[in-house]
C-alpha cells in the first residue's frame, strides 16, 4: 500500500480504514471537551459501518447521541450546536440521506458566515459514507462529493488512505466553517499502513505514485483502482503518476498544474457520473491553467450514466475499474 504524504513520518503500524476512522473520533472526543457525536444508530448499535462501536460505553450518551431518522432535524441541531460554541461531529449514514438535509447544509451551514458579515461561524463536521461496490443498489451507492464541492462555504474531504482516514477528522474539527468528509464504503474493510504522524494536510493533494508519461487525477476508492492500473501499465513501459486529490473543495490548483507540466497528459478518474461531475471541473482547470502544457486531449473514466445496479456483474460494469482505467490511459498515450 502506498504511504500517505504527511508530516514528520517516523514509524508505521497496520490497521483497517474503519479502525482509523474510529480512532479519529476517539481522539476528537478525548482532546476536545466541546466535541460530541450524533447520528442514526451510532450508540447501542455501534453505527451502520461499525465506526462508533464501543464509543457509547467509553464516552456515555451525552457525547454519543443517537438521533431519530430525521436528517434535516439532527443536522439542523448540529448546526445550532456549532453556532453555539460546541464542536459536533454529525454522522449521516450514507450520502444519499444527506439529500434530506440539503437545505440545512447548503442554505444555512455554508452561508451563515457570509450572511452574518463574518460574525458567526459554523464549525460543523459531517461524516458520511459514499460510493458503490458493495451491492447496496441504486438508492445507497451514490457518489455525491462532487455535488457538494460545488457549494462555497464548505470544505470537502475525501480520505482514501488509512492515514488520511485517521487524521483528517481531527484537522477538520479545528476548522471554523463546515467540513464534509466522504468515507468510501468499499474502504472500511481495507487494511493498510498508518504512518506515525501528528497531522495531515487538508489543503493539498498528494502524489501517491510518481510518474512521467501520464497524470491520473482521482480520489476515494478510485485511487486504489488507479494505482492498480498504473502497476499494469508500468509492465507495458508506461510510467503513470497518480495524484490523490483528497480535497475537492478547495481544489489544489498548484498540484494539478505541477503534474500536468511534468507529464503533459491527463486522465481523470471519478466514481461520480460524467455529466455535470467533478471530472468536468478538473478538465476545465487543466485547460484554463495549463492548456499549453498538454500533448494530448484529456480523458476521463466515470461511472456509467445509470442508477447503480444491484447485481454484482452489472455494478462492476457500471463503476470505474482498473481495466477500464488502463485502457483509457493507453488511448491518451497513443497506445490504444
Amino acid at each position: 500500500m502506498m504511504t500517505t504524504t504527511t508530516t514528520q513520518t517516523t514509524t508505521a503500524m497496520t490497521m483497517t480504514y474503519r479502525e482509523a476512522c474510529k480512532q479519529a473520533v476517539r481522539q476528537c472526543l478525548r482532546d476536545e471537551p466541546r466535541a460530541f457525536m450524533m447520528g442514526e444508530d451510532i450508540g447501542d448499535y455501534g453505527g451502520c459501518y461499525a465506526v462508533s462501536k464501543g464509543l457509547l460505553a467509553e464516552f456515555g450518551p451525552e457525547r454519543i447521541r443517537d438521533t431519530p431518522l430525521a436528517e434535516s432535524g439532527f443536522v439542523g441541531a448540529g448546526i445550532g450546536a456549532a453556532i453555539g460554541g460546541m464542536r459536533p461531529i454529525v454522522e449521516i449514514m450514507t450520502c444519499n440521506f444527506a439529500l434530506l438535509a440539503l437545505d440545512q447544509l447548503v442554505n444555512t451551514a455554508a452561508t451563515i458566515r457570509h450572511m452574518s458579515g463574518g460574525r458567526i461561524g459554523c464549525p460543523l463536521v459531517v461524516r458520511m459514507a459514499t460510493g458503490g461496490g458493495r451491492q447496496l443498489a441504486a438508492q445507497h451507492s451514490h457518489s455525491f462529493e462532487g455535488w457538494f464541492a460545488h457549494i462555497p462555504g464548505m470544505r470537502i474531504l475525501v480520505p482514501a488512505t488509512i492515514t488520511d482516514a485517521r487524521h483528517m477528522l481531527v484537522a477538520a474539527l479545528q476548522e471554523p466553517d463546515p467540513v464534509l468528509l466522504f468515507e468510501h464504503v468499499f474502504l472500511y474493510n481495507m487494511e493498510g499502513t498508518l504512518d506515525d504522524v501528528a497531522r495531515v494536510d487538508i489543503e493539498k493533494a498528494a502524489v501517491r505514485r510518481p510518474g512521467r508519461d501520464l497524470s491520473i487525477l482521482t480520489s476515494g476508492a478510485c485511487l486504489w483502482k488507479s494505482l492498480a492500473a498504473a502497476e499494469t501499465l508500468a509492465k507495458e513501459g508506461l510510467d503513470v503518476e497518480v495524484v490523490d486529490l483528497r480535497v475537492l473543495r478547495p481544489l489544489d490548483d498548484e498540484a494539478i498544474v505541477r503534474t500536468v507540466k511534468k507529464t503533459h497528459r491527463v486522465l481523470v478518474v471519478d466514481e461520480g457520473w460524467r455529466s455535470g461531475g467533478i471530472s468536468a471541473e478538473l478538465f476545465a482547470r487543466v485547460c484554463e491553467l495549463a492548456f499549453d502544457e498538454l500533448d494530448a486531449a484529456p480523458a476521463r473514466v466515470c461511472t456509467a450514466e445509470v442508477p447503480i445496479p444491484y447485481p454484482k456483474h452489472l455494478e462492476d460494469a457500471a463503476l470505474p475499474q482498473p481495466e477500464t482505467i488502463a485502457a483509457a490511459a493507453r488511448r491518451v498515450c497513443g497506445r490504444g
